[in-house]
């Protein structure tokens, strides 16, 4: 009787070890997709800035040098 107990308790506790895992998981993606929205408007900014900087430097017919 006292084998199928533990291997029930044990069973369990492993179901419980990988349902807090899944938690940890399911915040981390949360947060990383929150860290990817940032960056993609940080570029999609830096992208803004630079077309309107290089449409600045066509108009003034200056060169680079």
């Amino acid at each position: 009787m006292f084998w199928p107990m533990l291997a029930i308790a044990l069973g369990f506790c492993g179901i419980a070890v990988l349902g807090v895992l899944a938690v940890r998981v399911f915040l981390e993606v949360g947060r990383l997709g929150r860290q990817v929205d940032d960056t993609a408007r940080q570029i999609n900014r830096a992208a803004g800035n630079l077309e309107r900087a290089a449409a600045d430097l066509a108009r003034s017919g200056e060169t680079l040098r």
